[in-house]
């Protein structure tokens, strides 16, 4: 990569756009935002020219809404069959939908979809993984889609390219299956001896092994179209590179959404040992590996300053996620929420403040914003630069503030809904987490759930910890706030 720069697009040309989501990561876990045990240059690098925001959101402390949301612009509370799904499930983001994908097809650009999808395939029960499989991405949005269906800890665990499984043998057909097993292929319930990386007892990823690891469900066939854990961050950023050179003379938005640091966290084998936090540092800097190769593309194409770029997260963090892999063992004091409590799955500030970085050299003057964002935002935000109208219906909850995201404006939304097993509102300095039963400590993953049968009200300016509920102290605010998520619930829209 020490040649010339190739020339790139020209003057004046609408800026590209990439969006690299991480998966699991934590605000705390990047160096950026106060980790010190594990280090993070090339994030870091992005944010020292980019605008790191301390508050960022995903809309849920989990995977499957949080994607629907940066997609649809919609809370994903708001639509039935949107938690976590399994690896078989028909698609949940409805085709005549207006989507992040859709509005930059509309202004002209090419995109694509690489990585982990996690929304679904086909309309209805098992999609047909020896045969077509739509629809999917291309149908909401993407010219091009690289990707697996679910997560890596899930069946069926191969590549998909546009609307067929990459590499499939067509005399080797795939069967999948949630509820009971199929074939005899080993499993990590009978045959541990088989594994390199031990589940958690209880957890469940102890089904079909593939690569040495017991997965959520079943499967059978396909033995030539099976990934290896080792390879997916490479063979994501590869394709991701191809597309980006492929385009570079046209605008393109390109949605690239890593594996890492989801479980199993088996890195490339480059990566293994090399941090202090047994695997899961380990497959954090092979994340930062991967935002500083795309990067580098970028520069070598001669295009980063006519591209966007924006980091993100689809939840805070966890440590235990179902595998035995050091995560808990070589903790070492590294805090992956930072100073907040919760991290995924949880309603507490951990469960959707996320790391949030925008790059624009040139354009996006660098600095810390504490305006709040939120991923739900980029699809009106980016229709209004493109200038692509939306409908009343579209994007519900997505609204403009490009004006921040550039740097422009310190303003941020002035309200917001998180999302875990019951929702808060976050307005201004002030957070209202609605009453819910439930477990205070979710046992299997050690995570605070932020859970009570009280109204819970923080003042997160002052108490970014949420450890002094001041409900009580504050009836009218409690009063207040709980009546307006109410109104945000039933009007089916807060934009």
């Amino acid at each position: 990569m020490a040649h010339a720069a190739v020339k790139g697009q020209q003057k004046g040309q609408q800026p590209n756009v990439i969006i690299i989501y991480a998966d699991d990561l934590g605000y705390g876990d990047i160096s950026c935002n106060g980790a010190t045990r594990v280090k993070t240059p090339h994030v870091d690098q992005l944010a020292s020219e980019g605008i790191r925001f301390t508050n960022g959101h995903a809309t849920a402390a989990t995977c499957t809404p949080s994607r629907y949301s940066i997609l649809t612009g919609e809370y994903a509370w708001r639509k039935k069959g949107t938690n976590i799904l399994p690896g078989n499930a028909a698609l949940i983001v409805p085709t005549d939908r207006t989507t992040l994908g859709k509005v930059f097809q509309r202004a002209g650009y090419r995109t694509a979809c690489i990585g982990k999808w996690h929304l679904g395939l086909g309309t209805q029960g098992e999609p047909d993984w020896n045969g077509e499989i739509k629809p999917g991405p291309l149908e909401t949005g993407f010219d091009y889609a690289f990707f697996f269906p679910a997560t890596a800890d899930r069946v069926p665990t191969v590549y998909v390219e546009n609307h067929r499984v990459v590499a499939l043998d067509p005399k080797d057909t795939i069967q999948v299956n949630y509820q009971h097993k199929i074939g005899s292929e080993p499993t990590g319930k009978e045959n541990p001896e088989l594994l390199k990386m031990h589940s958690t007892p209880g957890q469940g990823h102890n089904q079909t092994i593939v690569n040495g690891i017991g997965r959520i469900g079943w499967m059978t066939g396909g033995q030539r179209a099976r990934w290896t854990d080792e390879s997916l961050a490479g063979d994501f950023v590869d394709q991701a590179q191809h597309f980006i050179e492929e385009h570079r003379r046209q605008p393109f938005f390109l949605y690239l959404a890593l594996s890492d640091i989801h479980v199993p966290r088996m890195p490339g084998t480059r990566f293994k040992g090399k941090s202090e936090l047994g695997y899961r540092g380990d497959v954090i800097m092979q994340l930062d590996w991967s935002v500083g190769e795309i990067m580098k593309t970028l520069d070598y194409l001669g295009i980063a300053k006519n591209t966007i770029v924006i980091f993100s997260s689809d939840n805070g963090p966890v440590l235990d996620d179902g595998y035995l892999d050091g995560a808990v063992a070589q903790q070492n004091g590294h805090q992956p929420a930072g100073v907040m409590r919760g991290g995924k799955y949880s309603i507490l500030e951990g469960g959707t403040r996320v790391p949030f970085i925008v790059h624009w050299p040139g354009t996006v003057k660098p600095g810390v914003s504490g305006a709040l964002v939120s991923q739900a935002d980029l699809l009106a935000s980016f229709a209004a630069m493109l200038r692509q109208p939306l409908s009343e219906s579209d994007a519900p909850d997505s609204w403009n503030i490009l004006g921040t995201l550039l740097g422009k404006s310190q303003q941020g939304r002035s309200s917001y809904v998180e999302q875990a097993n019951t929702l808060a509102l976050v307005k201004g300095d002030w957070k209202y987490i609605a009453p819910q039963r439930g477990p205070k400590l979710f046992d299997a993953v050690n995570i605070e759930s932020g859970l009570d049968t009280v109204p819970q009200l923080y003042n997160l300016k002052t108490d970014l910890g949420e450890k002094n509920n001041v409900a009580a102290a504050h009836p009218e605010m409690v009063k207040e706030m709980s009546a307006m998520l109410e109104n945000i619930r039933s009007s089916g829209r807060s934009r």
